[in-house]
């Protein structure tokens, strides 16, 4: 929302500076984000009459002239407009002056052998306007010597002002003043509202068919108006001084009431209307031509104005452009409704169309004021463009807005942490435009335009936030002798542990959006929950994996020219009613640059995934060493089917997928190459008991290890886990490790089958193995292996 400190002025009576504005605006909870004042970008322009003009010797193109700055001493300029003449009175750029539009510092320089003292400058370069056929052209009349920023009326600061979602009574000039005149900064002027008496019916029917998202709908027609008059200067020049494009009369009326007084409106080209204006629902397959050029798809969900033969509006988002008014309109309809803004809101999400009115709209104008609105706007057209006005019709009754609240002045000190005499209380409230009547409890009135206000904590936030948040008086939390209890629960310490643990193995957080697009869900079997009412059509489903985020970051760094990716996040999944805590860990890119020892690049592969995964498990505390690598569950389009596994505690029980993704799923994210992946499911980890160590203190063993190795041939199916897992459980008192270490096939292996080499780890306790009891336990790992299909190598 941007103001400018004159336009303040015409609603805000007293003396202040555009510096007490500010301060006072952070201070109240409105956000200031910058304040430009377009004088300075004007400085070292002048407005200055040109007394000669003759043709360049050395270019055919070129004038030399002789150009008065108002210093009594004439300058000589070298000047290529075609409408350079004698007598004009333009705007001269002195040596110094930095051009607008491209920033060149003016100075004086030879121009094909004429030296050239500054620069006659076009709207263009002044960034006025986009003409740049010649330079500007003022009024005869123009004060020669006044710097043009004073002439132009440049010199009125634009405050650029973050409203709050909460706040929609700010989202016009009037809004922003009530405030400052309650916080102390001068005096709120009355509201003039015109009374406007028109004569006869109106001469095109208005009504609604959808009160449910338009319960009211008013408007009137005038008749004999001329939209081919000038917007008058002062209007003209607030609108574009923040970012409004002056257009026509009519046009820059309705912009200027709603960026004045929060209140959109439309009026329309009577001659371009069918019978009855109608507010309502769209039907399935219906399409509107907007303002902005665009077409766009209707469902039977959506508001629409419409007449007899075709649809003019999206109904509180933005006109049509068949309806439109020009220099030729001479009859128009001015139309003011009221729309739900939850609906609004959806219409607007579901078109990806944003405007001014859907800002204000959507967040909900004041129900109570479309009488006025309607006649404020009126009397501006007539005043502007003239015309005969007709009755007003007001089809359909705005929402009621009375509501009362009760409230006990001592709220402010135990709910706002400020102790505020009732007094002032009182005086705050009502100059915010509250009705107040005390008794016990106070009867609070809430103002029609307060959408926001619902209960006694709201009126504290008023009455604290405009005394000031920064008169809170600081205080010490309360705090226990002695050492401080930990806090943190046992899942928020495996986070901790998991954290540290990806950090040190060379993996960066990330932290991505708990919500994604459509587009994102959908190779995931999209998502269970979607926003009613979300930021942004980007940010809708509520994620069902922790992998489109980090797809998303890794497009990003590619993009941005990393070679190696390695991303991990700790967050939560949303599937059926639960919300499911997990660990990701996404590697993309080089695991090693090319160098002289390795040669090319080495990639992640699949390995890789299995040793984080692997590596983080062992760091949450699940048992790592007794996990079984399985096949990945069924999700189609996710997982490689080749290079892809689970790690499960038993059949069941899916404590981990890893591998490489599926390449449809890095092309639909645009990431480059193969990408490995984890994903650590935390709520499937088991628990570790609460009573207590499950194992007695660790003792280190008096007596040094044994170890043997042995080399079976298993058919080339036999994952290798499962026959060192069969292994080391073939005598666990003995055995404390087996792990494998050489894989072959060829010569020597028949077809078929493979040779895995397994080296096993044996602890004596209290005193050394026998030759026999070495054989017996070789005998148990031999027959241990032979369960799973694996036989000795002779």
């Amino acid at each position: 929302m941007k103001i400018t400190l004159d336009w303040l002025r015409e609603h805000l009576d007293g003396d202040y500076s555009v510096a007490d504005v500010v301060a006072t605006l952070n201070r109240i909870g409105h956000e200031v984000e910058g304040v430009e004042n377009p004088a300075e970008k004007l400085a070292g322009f002048r407005v200055a009459k040109v007394l000669t003009a003759e043709k360049h010797p050395q270019a055919d193109k070129l004038q030399v002239l002789t150009v008065d700055s108002g210093d009594g001493v004439p300058l000589t300029v070298v000047c290529g407009a075609p409408n350079a003449r004698a007598g004009l009175v333009g705007v001269l750029g002195l040596p110094g002056a930095v051009v607008p539009v491209n920033g060149m510092e003016l100075k004086i320089a030879a121009v094909r052998g004429v030296e050239s003292n500054g620069m006659m400058c076009s709207t263009r370069e002044l960034e006025l306007g986009d003409d740049h056929d010649g330079i500007i052209e003022l009024p005869a009349d123009a004060p020669v010597g006044t710097p043009f920023a004073d002439y132009s009326g440049a010199g009125d600061p634009v405050i650029d002002i973050s409203i709050t979602p909460n706040r929609q009574d700010c989202m016009g000039v009037r809004g922003i003043a009530r405030d400052l005149a309650a916080a102390g900064l001068g005096t709120l002027k009355p509201l003039a509202v015109p009374a406007v008496e028109g004569t006869g019916a109106p001469a095109t029917e208005i009504r609604t068919d959808d009160p449910e998202a338009c319960p009211a709908f008013y408007g009137r027609t005038i008749a004999g108006v001329d939209n081919r008059v000038a917007t008058p200067e002062w209007m003209r020049r607030r609108l574009e001084a923040i970012g409004q494009r002056s257009i026509s009369a009519l046009v820059d009326i309705s912009n200027y009431v709603m960026f004045d007084l929060g209140r959109p409106s439309h009026i329309y080209d009577r001659a371009k209307l069918h019978g009855a204006l109608v507010a309502r629902r769209a039907k399935d397959g219906e399409t509107a031509m907007a303002l902005n050029g665009k077409e766009y798809a209707l469902t039977g969900t959506m508001t629409v104005i419409a007449d007899e033969r075709e649809v003019h509006d999206i109904a509180g988002i933005m006109g049509g452009e068949h309806s439109g008014c020009s220099e030729d309109t001479t009859d128009v309809l001015i139309e003011i409704a009221w729309f739900t803004p939850e609906r609004i809101a959806l219409t607007g999400q579901a078109l990806a169309l944003t405007s001014d009115a859907r800002s204000r709209f959507e967040r909900g104008v004041d129900p109570a004021f479309l009488d006025e609105g309607t006649a404020i706007v009126t009397q501006y057209v007539l005043d502007i463009c003239g015309g005969t006005p007709s009755a007003m019709t007001r089809a359909g009754t705005p929402p009621a807005a009375d509501k009362v609240v009760d409230y006990d002045p001592s709220l402010s000190a135990t709910l706002g942490g400020i102790a505020i005499e009732p007094a002032k209380q009182r005086a705050i409230l009502e100059a915010l435009g509250f009705g107040v009547t005390e008794g016990n409890p106070w009867k609070i009135a809430v103002p029609s335009w307060r959408r926001d206000v619902d209960a006694a904590p709201d009126i504290v936030e008023e009455v604290t936030r405009i005394t000031g948040f920064d008169a809170i008086a600081s205080a010490p939390l309360p705090r226990t002798d002695g050492v401080a209890k930990p806090t943190a629960t046992a899942e928020q310490l495996v986070e901790r542990r998991l954290r540290r643990s990806a950090a040190a193995a060379g993996f960066h957080e990330a932290v991505t959006w708990s919500f994604i697009s459509d587009r994102e869900a959908a190779p995931f079997g999209g998502g269970t929950w979607s926003l009613a009412n979300p930021i942004s059509e980007d940010l809708k489903v509520m994620r069902p994996s922790l992998l489109p985020g980090l797809l998303a970051a890794a497009a990003r760094n590619q993009n941005r020219g990393a070679d190696s990716v390695r991303l991990f996040e700790i967050g939560r999944r949303y599937i059926g009613t639960t919300e499911h805590p997990t660990l990701c860990v996404l590697m993309a890119g080089d695991k090693a640059s090319r160098g002289w020892q390795a040669g090319k690049a080495a990639p992640f592969d699949a390995f890789d995934a299995k040793a984080a995964a692997l590596a983080l498990l062992e760091a949450a505390g699940a048992p790592a060493d007794r996990l079984q690598v399985m096949e990945p569950v069924a999700d189609a389009g996710i997982w490689h089917p080749g290079q892809s596994a689970t790690l499960r505690l038993g059949p069941k029980a899916v404590l981990a997928e890893f591998g490489a993704l599926h390449p449809a799923l890095t092309k639909h994210f645009d990431v480059d190459g193969a990408v490995m992946a984890v994903q650590i499911f935390l709520d499937a980890i088991p628990a570790k008991r609460a009573s207590g160590p499950a194992r007695a203190a660790f003792t280190p063993p008096a007596l040094q290890s044994v170890r043997r190795d042995f080399a079976f041939l298993a058919p080339q199916a036999l994952a290798a886990g499962d026959l060192v897992r069969a292994i080391r459980g073939a005598d666990k008192a003995a055995i404390v490790d087996a792990r494998l270490f050489d894989r072959f096939a060829g010569q020597g292996v028949p077809d078929g089958q493979v040779s895995l080499a397994v080296e096993i780890e044996l602890q004596p306790l209290d005193k050394s193995f026998t030759d026999a009891e070495l054989k017996a336990i070789a005998d148990k790992v031999v027959g241990a292996a032979a369960k799973v299909g694996a036989t000795l190598r002779g």
